[in-house]
């Protein structure tokens, strides 16, 4: 299967909407040390098309990290539809891999820079035995968790912060504006989803885990807020596993992946 006869004579630039199992890889984008979804990516669109081209990613997830709504893109010759492009290659990548749905975009467009929103899901199971059938895909937290409380500690992470305690070292500009952080609860599965349009590195998970610690009454409220309030790098903690994270979507202006995704949705 090849895209190349009839190429036309200037490229076009496709998004893809993926979805995958993080756990066998060091993380979305190139790693030295070991698979990364990026790689596989561009490996399955040579398969197809026979050509040579780099992806450019929304995100960048780290090892063991989900997504439901990742969004990559590339420049082809090709002149496929994305249709074919779906199921060319969803034919070519690994099982824990799979492309949702593909557009054509102006080729300007740029998944990382041009994104108007992320959101992150947490998965935590809050039961008193761990789930085989959850392993690699929630954070098993045996001791019920006062969801009551980590709610409350989640609303007061809202807005305009200095997050520098609550991420992993970085060199840039700390403040973010988190637009939503909430805790929901279904049984004894406690979920966190946090929405912003830009994220520092490992701030969720450096977030959840504290959270975390509210539920189990081993910090107070006023301990997390005093971290946010001092800014220290790095200071919170601990960070929560990567096993429950998900990159869950990523909104656009103007790009919509259909209904039927959820995902990538335009704003």
């Amino acid at each position: 299967m090849s895209g190349d006869a009839g190429a036309p004579s200037e490229g076009r630039r496709f998004a893809v909407l993926l979805e995958y199992d993080g756990t066998a890889y060091s993380g979305s984008q190139y790693q030295e040390n070991g698979p990364s979804i990026q790689s596989e990516l561009e490996a399955a669109i040579t398969r197809l098309t026979s050509e040579t081209v780099r992806a450019a990613f929304a995100g960048r997830t780290d090892a063991g990290v989900h997504a439901l709504g990742q969004v990559a893109s590339f420049e082809t010759m090709s002149r496929l539809t994305p249709a074919e492009f779906v199921s060319g290659l969803n034919h070519f990548l690994p099982e824990d891999i799979a492309v949702r749905a593909a557009r054509e975009v102006a080729r300007e467009f740029d998944p990382r820079r041009q994104a108007r929103s992320r959101l992150y899901r947490y998965r935590i199971d809050n039961r008193p035995v761990r789930s085989p059938l959850e392993r690699d895909r929630s954070w098993h937290v045996a001791r019920p968790l006062d969801v009551g409380a980590m709610r409350q500690a989640a609303r007061r992470l809202e807005g305009v912060h200095d997050f520098a305690a609550f991420a992993g070292p970085y060199d840039g500009r700390t403040e973010r504006t988190l637009r939503r952080c909430e805790v929901t609860a279904c049984g004894r599965h406690v979920t966190v989803e946090m929405e912003a349009q830009a994220f520092l590195p490992h701030q969720v998970r450096r977030t959840v885990g504290p959270l975390v610690e509210v539920g189990r009454g081993r910090i107070t409220e006023e301990t997390l807020m005093a971290w946010l309030d001092e800014a220290r790098p790095s200071a919170a903690g601990p960070a929560a596993p990567p096993c429950g994270l998900y990159l869950a979507g990523i909104a656009y202006e103007g790009l919509d992946f259909g209904p039927e995704e959820g995902n990538g949705q335009s704003e």
